[in-house]
């Protein structure tokens, strides 16, 4: 698929870039060629293909979800002006 003068400046205009006149054939160019890669892309056979999450088939070590610090919720909250029900009271600042 090539892409005419036209077709770059409605992208940009869509976009909302300005690009300069003498640009116009390269960036006619290069978006071509990737509309390309696209058509190449979308016309192999990917029936029997598993969707993958990382292209190296890798896997995350994680660690265990442990505990590592104590509750000071009530240390915390001996400091504030107004508290109820462990929450934290605020004004009001949005009518």
């Amino acid at each position: 698929m090539s892409l005419t003068k036209q077709d770059v400046e409605n992208i940009a205009h869509l976009a909302r870039l300005a690009i300069d006149e003498t640009d116009i054939p390269s960036y006619a160019n290069n978006l071509s060629s990737i509309l390309e890669l696209v058509e190449q892309m979308n016309a192999i056979d990917t029936a029997g293909v598993e969707p993958m999450a990382h292209p190296l088939d890798a896997v995350q070590r994680l660690r265990k979800d442990e505990v590592t610090e104590r509750d000071q919720r009530e240390l915390f909250q001996q400091v504030a002006p107004l508290t109820e029900a462990g929450l934290y009271l605020v004004p009001k600042v949005i009518e």
